[in-house]
């Protein structure tokens, strides 16, 4: 996994923090997610830093499940939020599915994508998959 951390001032003159990675496995993505809130100051509560490993889990899952793979996952946080990226090279948006409950089939990833993310957006990306953005709140 190849990953870069970033340290930019924003127009407003708040630092932000980046870091950008290629995901191989839901674990790489856990451990990105770790590694990058570990260097947060102030550090985020332990309920969002939960809040942030299940987001990304299920995204990163997500694409790798029903896209074939993640493109990017680039995290980013200011004094409001910590910013969540994924890209993959489908274009298919995400699609509300009643869960299966014997567990054969999913269902549940995307609903607990939108409700443990403060906003979630998709649009389409230029080389012709799609990026999910999600906001956590501090």
């Amino acid at each position: 996994m190849n990953d870069r951390m970033l340290m930019t001032l924003s127009p407003d003159g708040e630092t932000r923090t980046d870091f950008v990675c290629r995901p191989e496995r839901a674990a790489d993505a856990r451990d990105a997610i770790s590694s990058f809130v570990a260097l947060l100051n102030p550090a985020p509560a332990a309920h969002v830093v939960q809040n942030l490993l299940l987001l990304v889990t299920e995204l990163v899952t997500n694409a790798l499940r029903h896209a074939g793979s993640v493109t990017s996952l680039r995290l980013t946080a200011d004094r409001t939020g910590v910013h969540v990226r994924v890209a993959d090279p489908s274009p298919a948006h995400p699609q509300d599915r009643t869960p299966d409950l014997t567990g054969r089939t999913g269902g549940f990833g995307w609903p607990m994508v939108q409700r443990l993310a403060q906003e979630v957006t998709v649009r389409g990306s230029a080389d012709g998959g799609k990026i999910i953005l999600a906001t956590v709140l501090r």
